[in-house]
């Protein structure tokens, strides 16, 4: 019914305490306690409607099938753009931290991506408006709350955004699975975005073309590749160890 919502208890909590703009919050009929309490307490703080609906209604709302309970309906999700995400970073006096997506299609890697990025201090997350995935209630439940607090940036053209990017200082580095070198190997402290590739295909090969470098992550089993979330985290962790 609503093409933009937040779904599950702690996301909803995370968009009330960050600001968000929220329409209106719909919640099970008759599941008015808990940790119910606190969501609806702060929403009639901040003079949002809450409205008891019933159970088949609102899994009717639900895209996620684990609503638990609420719902908020909100305006369409503000992105950021990419001088958004870099006077972020000149704000917190920090050389730019920024996660590049290219490709990804999964909701569910998008959210995890997102809440790893966060946790990790990363200033802000990019993808492609016409060749990946964009923040549904999917992405944001998997997310954990931190697509309120993170800057996500969507762009005509992930390349010409890598070229952007390298005038204004900042390394480029792509996850390729034929990379020169590890990321353990790799360079990362400064000024870095990290490109991470889709599921299937990985980053394209114009973006990889653009890139200073590329690396890879080194395998010793018999599976030769991981999801994409768990690649991202693993570059950006270490990058964060390195910075």
């Amino acid at each position: 019914m609503y093409e933009d919502i937040i779904e599950g208890r702690n996301a909803v909590v995370a968009a009330l305490k960050s600001g968000r703009q929220i329409d209106k919050i719909y919640i099970r009929r008759g599941d008015n306690k808990g940790s119910m309490v606190p969501i609806i307490a702060k929403a009639k703080e901040r003079g949002i409607p809450v409205v008891e609906i019933d159970k088949a209604k609102i899994d009717s709302m639900s895209e996620t099938g684990v609503h638990q309970g609420v719902i908020a309906r909100i305006p369409p999700y503000e992105y950021k753009t990419v001088e958004d995400i870099l006077n972020i970073a000149k704000e917190k006096d920090e050389p730019p931290f920024i996660v590049i997506l290219d490709h990804l299609e999964d909701p569910h890697n998008l959210g995890s991506i997102i809440r790893t990025a966060n946790c990790a201090g990363v200033h802000g997350v990019i993808i492609s408006k016409h060749d990946g995935v964009t923040l549904t209630a999917a992405a944001v439940k998997a997310s954990a709350g931190a697509a309120s607090f993170t800057a996500v940036a969507r762009v005509n053209n992930i390349a010409q955004t890598v070229d952007y990017l390298k005038e204004q200082g900042v390394w480029v580095t792509g996850a390729d699975a034929k990379g020169d070198r590890s990321i353990y190997e790799a360079d990362l402290k400064g000024a870095v975005a990290l490109v991470v590739g889709g599921e299937d295909k990985g980053i394209s090969r114009l973006t990889a073309s653009k890139c200073d470098f590329l690396v890879g992550i080194p395998m010793k089993g018999d599976v030769n590749s991981l999801n994409a979330s768990v690649a991202a985290a693993l570059m950006i962790y270490e990058t964060m160890k390195q910075r």
